[in-house]
């Protein structure tokens, strides 16, 4: 290819990138209004009776409803809904109530979370991702890694909510990274949620006494990793061997924590909630992040 030809086209596909970039934003812009930066969340969600149960979880769940900036959309990316090879974000009008658990009252069972979704802001957020990686879905809902804490926090239902798959097949930086792309939402009033545990091991739970030492351990690493904003070794948890492997059976639970850590601002503030054990070997830890 001769030389004047190659800058030609060179610049062409550098304008087709820019005018895909613009055109995203277009997107994003028709669909929500400019708002200050939102804040960021990561919940841990634990047992799904914190729904229906008056205790400290719930409570506090309900009075961040009532002291939060009242977002235009929510986005949660939920530990229980799991696919593979590829990210899906709910893309329907009226998404379904999950009812993704098994042993527990009917009174669980019966609850509903009739949010409405947000078909436009779901396709904004697929045109955020120019490499396509990200399609949509008509068939999930609101599992109840989503609606079991909206329900105490914004119980009237009414602020459209939509989610976003974790990739499993994915390694730990790739969901990072998804988090740094989707913070431009902050700025579209999308209040952007991380739902799962710090730790998270079903097999050793147990009714009463102090949480597991290996638990607290990996609990207060992870903690002092975020208060010294040192992300990588977050992202790098899996380095801390058994220790990881045992707060940690499988993975789910903790990939939501690095979309929101990948949303952080470098002026955000970072504070905790919640910051407690549920039978032993479940972190409620959970994070408010906000600009300073």
């Amino acid at each position: 290819m001769k030389r004047r030809a190659f800058i030609k086209n060179t610049t062409l596909t550098s304008l087709s990138i820019s005018f895909m970039k613009l055109n995203a934003l277009g997107s994003l812009t028709d669909s929500l209004n400019k708002t200050d930066k939102m804040p960021l969340l990561f919940i841990g969600h634990g047992n799904p009776m914190n729904a229906i149960l008056d205790n400290d979880f719930s409570r506090q769940w309900k009075k961040l409803g009532q002291q939060l900036e009242k977002p235009q959309a929510i986005l949660v990316i939920s530990a229980h809904w799991i696919t593979n090879n590829s990210t899906k974000v709910t893309a329907m009008k009226s998404p379904k109530t999950i009812h993704d658990f098994g042993g527990f009252p009917d009174e669980l069972f019966e609850q509903q979370y009739p949010a409405p979704g947000t078909p436009e802001m779901a396709n904004s957020t697929i045109d955020l991702f120019q490499k396509g990686h990200i399609e949509q879905d008509f068939e999930w809902g609101l599992d109840h890694g989503t609606w079991s804490f909206l329900k105490p926090m914004y119980p009237k239902a009414e602020i459209p909510v939509y989610q976003l798959s974790l990739n499993y097949s994915k390694p730990a930086s790739f969901h990072y990274q998804l988090g740094k792309q989707l913070s431009t939402l902050r700025e579209r009033g999308v209040l952007i949620i991380g739902s799962g545990n710090i730790v998270h091991n079903l097999q050793t739970l147990k009714q009463g006494g102090p949480a597991y030492d290996w638990a607290k351990e990996f609990d207060t690493k992870i903690t002092d990793y975020i208060n010294d904003r040192d992300f990588k070794k977050v992202i790098d948890f899996q380095k801390l061997g058994s220790l990881a492997r045992t707060a940690h059976p499988t993975y789910d639970h903790f990939l939501p924590l690095l979309h929101t850590l990948g949303a952080v601002d470098k002026l955000d503030d970072i504070s905790y909630f919640n910051d407690s054990f549920d039978m032993g070997s479940i972190s409620m830890r959970s994070l408010l992040i906000q600009k300073r």
